[in-house]
């Protein structure tokens, strides 16, 4: 990859840092593993409703964001978030991004239980002053084993090869270094602030490890390893439908109403949110979710189809690609990704293969780079 050169800061919101955006503030709630209690997914939902336009929005980071914060909610909003244990670090909110296997632990493909780990790297990663530092979209993953998370490409990553030990990766490349489950977190950390590291050494502004010249090498370097034969291992993202022990529910271009977030709240314990803006519940009540609109068919035309947040909560959108995506999806057949997208920054959009559909201005989309009217978008798929 060629470095890239950044010329303006990250700018990569959350609970502290709120975006202004057109229809106002924007406050981007990490949750490392993507795990929620029920009484947590009430908090966001009830924040939502209250200082926000009443919706959560889901990322393709597993992370949720809540939109038109007026002046001065966000200060509500992190006294909230505190009093929830959402909010356990005021200097590292922002750095929190760790993805966690949506599944781990709960299927046959899941190698070994990977989300006690993202708890663990997470406080770890909290103790360590210096990687306040880190760029917001710098990414961390923890893989069970199926290699579902690859097509996020993770900064540093682990995927466990079985109970006992693990792969590091590397700007989402394996590099055949075996990571002891004990040692994860701290080599993980250890990996981060090598990369603050070489970024210095370079006088780069990079945010991600792949930008940096040589730079998962140079990681490998400064941490004393060196790497072996790699693992190549792909697999699916979770889709919904009913599992041993719960179900995925996909949420409509991953906005979830009030009434949604409350139904998942009754029906586990715990929820999961995906990065492919879906969540796993953990438990069997699960009547009402399909009552609240929530997918839970793998057949169903909005399986992988996400979008960013168009017109009007962004003033840089050409379009509203929300508003089109839901009169035309529903007419479609089920299968492959789909990302919807209000300008040329394609903000939200998934890793690997997607049908690119991009706003022009005045109603039109490029539909992977192909000019038509949302009616030939309709019969394109």
């Amino acid at each position: 990859m060629v470095p890239r050169e950044r010329t303006v800061p990250d700018r990569c919101p959350g609970v502290l840092a709120v975006h202004e955006a057109a229809d106002g503030g924007l406050a981007r709630v990490r949750l490392p593993g993507g795990v929620l209690s029920a009484s947590q997914l009430r908090v966001l939902a009830a924040a939502a409703v209250e200082l926000g336009d009443g919706h959560l929005e889901l990322t393709s980071r597993a992370n949720v964001q809540i939109r038109a914060l007026q002046p001065g909610a966000p200060v509500e909003l992190s006294e909230r978030l505190y009093a929830a244990g959402l909010l356990p670090s005021i200097t590292h909110e922002r750095v929190r991004n760790i993805l966690a296997s949506p599944l781990s632990g709960l299927d046959h493909l899941s190698r070994y239980d990977v989300l006690p780990l993202a708890g663990e790297l997470d406080r770890l990663l909290c103790a360590t002053p210096g990687l306040a530092a880190l760029p917001g979209r710098f990414l961390f993953a923890l893989d069970d084993g199926r290699g579902d998370l690859a097509p996020s490409k993770p900064d540093v990553a682990v995927r466990m090869s079985d109970g006992q030990q693990g792969e590091l990766l590397l700007a989402g490349v394996a590099t055949g270094v075996r990571v002891a489950v004990e040692r994860v977190a701290e080599v993980m950390v250890a990996a981060a602030e090598a990369f603050l590291a070489v970024r210095d050494e370079q006088g780069s502004e990079a945010w991600r490890l792949g930008e940096l010249e040589d730079g998962p090498r140079m990681v490998l370097t400064r941490l004393g390893l060196e790497g072996g034969r790699a693992e190549d291992v792909r697999g699916e993202p979770a889709v919904a439908g009913a599992f041993e022990g719960g179900i995925v529910a996909t949420v409509p271009l991953g906005v979830l109403a009030a009434e949604q977030a409350e139904a998942l709240a009754e029906s586990a314990d715990e929820v999961r949110v995906t990065p492919w803006r879906s969540v796993v519940v953990v438990g069997t009540q699960v009547r009402r979710l399909a009552e609240v609109g929530l997918v839970l068919e793998g057949s169903s035309p909005w399986n992988g189809v996400t979008s960013c947040a168009g017109r009007p909560g962004c003033g840089k959108a050409l379009g509203d690609v929300r508003g089109d995506a839901r009169r035309v999806v529903p007419g479609w057949s089920g299968g492959g990704r789909v990302h919807w997208s209000g300008c040329e920054r394609r903000c939200g959009k998934p890793g690997g293969e997607f049908l690119d559909v991009v706003a022009l201005g005045g109603g039109g989309y490029a539909v992977d780079g192909v000019a038509m009217g949302v009616d030939e978008v309709r019969a394109h798929r």
